[in-house]
């Protein structure tokens, strides 16, 4: 089989659960790293699928790799292979395919509930239970392209994930980070940067949709094992549509 390429952004926004479950299920992947000058292929023809990861940038900004690797996604649904987007990955998706990326009107950081919209979807792709508790890190808010259907939402940003059905694969946009594990999230709630957001971020919106650091490392190992349960259920999934 082709190997599954993995887009990452920065060198703090890895694949986290992603990569583990793929190696899981043995299956070749590689790894294009934007952060560190990889270019970003032209064609999808030699891959299975496309992880498209996180960042801290917007898909708006005027960065050399965006064009191209809206391109790349482009390309990947005329030849058949799935991919899937975390948080800036998702936006980049949708955008891709016509819906617009804004600035969404709260920023979601921290452990959120995530709600069903679209239960036999939501079935299908994390299972059937009403709502979820996942993670979030977000500032932008993608719309949903023509042909996508949302199945999940939340109380600070509405659209939450897309699904793009093409039979017998499917393209999926995710506005939260299913791939998050304890190393990930303890990297980014100690970086200097990521502390100043959070804590400018819950002062102007007053707590709503934002965590404090102490919360969001509360119980964080069987959060994120319990957060890793729904990933695998996403990933197993998006990885029946693998291009052969």
């Amino acid at each position: 089989m082709r190997p599954i390429v993995i887009v990452q952004h920065e060198a703090d926004t890895g694949p986290g659960r992603f990569e583990s479950y793929i190696q899981h299920q043995q299956l070749a992947h590689q790894t294009i790293r934007v952060f560190a000058g990889d270019p970003i292929p032209a064609s999808a023809e030699a891959y299975a699928g496309i992880c498209s990861l996180g960042g801290s940038m917007s898909a708006n900004d005027d960065l050399p790799w965006i064009e191209p690797e809206l391109a790349l996604m482009r390309d990947a649904d005329k030849r058949g292979v799935p991919i899937i987007g975390h948080c800036l990955g998702g936006q980049l998706l949708a955008k891709a395919f016509g819906a617009s990326v804004t600035r969404a009107a709260m920023k979601e950081i921290g452990w959120g509930t995530v709600a069903v919209e679209d239960p036999a979807l939501a079935h299908e792709w994390i299972g059937s239970e009403p709502s979820f508790e996942l993670f979030q890190w977000h500032e932008d808010s993608f719309g949903i392209p023509a042909d996508g259907r949302r199945f999940l939402t939340s109380q600070f940003c509405a659209n939450q994930a897309f699904v793009i059905e093409r039979k017998p694969h499917a393209h999926l946009g995710m506005q939260f980070h299913i791939e998050m594990t304890p190393q990930l999230v303890t990297c980014w709630t100690s970086d200097p940067n990521g502390v100043r957001e959070i804590d400018e971020a819950f002062r102007r919106q007053r707590g709503a949709g934002v965590q404090r650091c102490d919360e969001i490392v509360r119980e964080l190992e069987p959060r994120t094992r319990q957060l890793s349960h729904y990933a695998d259920r996403i990933y197993q999934r998006w990885l029946r549509g693998l291009r052969r």
